[in-house]
């Protein structure tokens, strides 16, 4: 039986291309019963024409999940995992809630949408959650540091969860993009894996080699500075209190907590596989098959504010509109980009024809040019043209690329999970 599947800010199906495949798999372990997208900053919602085209029969709402939430909360069907990765966000607690058992945080802010979903979902909250954020989450806000993830924590632990994590990149297993990212599972209070977890006397162990996100992305070692701490319940006191004076977060790139108190260390990857390189013959399309539109011309390569000139290193005056100077400097980049290496991370603004400092640039047969979307898909391991559709534009298609996560991390997670969950079921019969 497939694990069903919510998917909440599902931009252009990453997730779901992940777990079912695309086209999906008649042997899927996964199966996607709803999903939501919505762009609070735009009027046209490209992301849902792209999602509503490639899955046309899906149940999928275009809808505020604000207002999904608030006013057709039966919409959301009863799941066993919910997925997504949502904006990073200030999550600080706004105001407690007199009449509910729940808290609520700033209006727009989507992690209190997942809250407020396990919470209204009492008596048949979805037994996993599958989530990613940017890695800077385990450090923010720069006040505070740990602050926005540890009221993740305790919202989650205050619900009935324990929560694995782990930032992963996705070129250290040889995936095509330097994309860094912080996964986080969680394991309901009545699931095998979640008595697994409370089982394991040194939860190390379980950062090791015993955890799920372990068993998908193996660890070379584990730093010996290893933290214990608890996280209390209150979330306005984390909110307000949590590491209030630290100058660091406590949270390193891995851990694991239940019952309030996490274990956290720093990991190294083990992987001794196959690297793919942004040059490979896989990702680049052939010169012929580019758009002229694409390739750099020699006047804004060397031009005043041109892609030489922004990519390189510089120390100079600069002055703000007050008319304050200051002394700025960076170091260069490397230009083109590297062909025998994985890509460096996709950003938002990758499209469009202007210079930029973080758009990538390769040389292909003596000529400089940008990426194109199909390249652009491939980095992120979804298929051809998935974000193809007449209307979008290459520029949003790139947006929606840097807006994306690497599908291979999404599968390998996936694979891992369904097993555990698959075996546990069967020791269970033959128990």
């Amino acid at each position: 039986m497939p694990i069903t599947v919510v998917e909440l800010f599902a931009g252009v199906g990453g997730f779901r291309i992940g777990l079912e495949g695309y086209p999906r798999k008649v042997d899927a372990n996964y199966n996607v019963l709803w999903s939501n997208q919505w762009e609070p900053s735009t009027k046209r919602q490209h992301a849902n024409e792209v999602y509503k085209n490639r899955w046309p029969n899906s149940n999928h709402s275009d809808k505020n999940i604000e207002e999904v939430i608030e006013g057709n909360f039966d919409d959301i069907p009863d799941h066993d995992l919910l997925v997504g990765g949502f904006p990073c966000q200030d999550y600080s607690v706004a105001t407690t809630l007199k009449n509910s058992k729940g808290l609520i945080g700033k209006k727009g802010v989507l992690w209190w949408s997942i809250e407020a979903i396990l919470r209204k979902k009492a008596e048949n909250r979805p037994q996993y959650l599958m989530l990613e954020n940017v890695d800077r989450l385990l450090k923010s806000p720069s006040k505070q540091r740990g602050r926005d993830f540890a009221l993740m924590l305790t919202s989650l632990n205050n619900l009935g969860y324990a929560v694995e994590w782990r930032v992963i990149n996705a070129a250290e297993y040889g995936m095509p993009q330097r994309r860094r990212r912080v996964f986080f599972l969680a394991y309901r209070n009545d699931t095998e894996i979640y008595n697994r977890i409370l089982e394991t006397e040194n939860k190390e162990d379980w950062l090791d080699s015993d955890g799920i996100i372990a068993g998908a992305f193996p660890v070379k070692e584990i730093d010996n500075n290893i933290r214990i701490q608890n996280i209390e319940a209150d979330l306005i006191r984390v909110s307000k209190e949590f590491n209030l004076n630290g100058k660091l977060s406590p949270f390193e790139n891995c851990g694991v907590m239940i019952n309030g108190e996490f274990t956290t260390a720093k990991v190294k990857p083990d992987y001794n596989g196959v690297y793919r390189h942004l040059g490979d013959k896989d990702i680049l399309i052939n010169l012929s098959e580019v758009p002229e539109e694409y390739f750099v011309s020699n006047e804004d390569i060397n031009k005043v504010r041109g892609w030489k000139y922004l990519k390189g290193s510089k120390s100079e005056i600069r002055q703000t509109k007050e008319g304050f100077k200051y002394n700025y400097s960076e170091g260069s980049m490397i230009f083109p980009d590297a062909l025998d290496n994985a890509s460096r991370t996709i950003i938002t603004g990758e499209g469009g024809k202007s210079p930029s400092r973080f758009k990538h640039v390769v040389e292909q047969n003596g000529r400089l040019r940008r990426l194109t979307p199909i390249e652009l898909e491939r980095l992120n391991m979804f298929p051809d043209n998935h974000t193809k559709l007449d209307g979008i534009t290459d520029t949003k298609r790139a947006f929606f690329m840097g807006n994306a996560l690497v599908v291979g991390i999404v599968e390998k997670l996936g694979v891992e999970l369904s097993e555990r969950i698959n075996a546990n079921i069967n020791q269970e019969q033959f128990a």
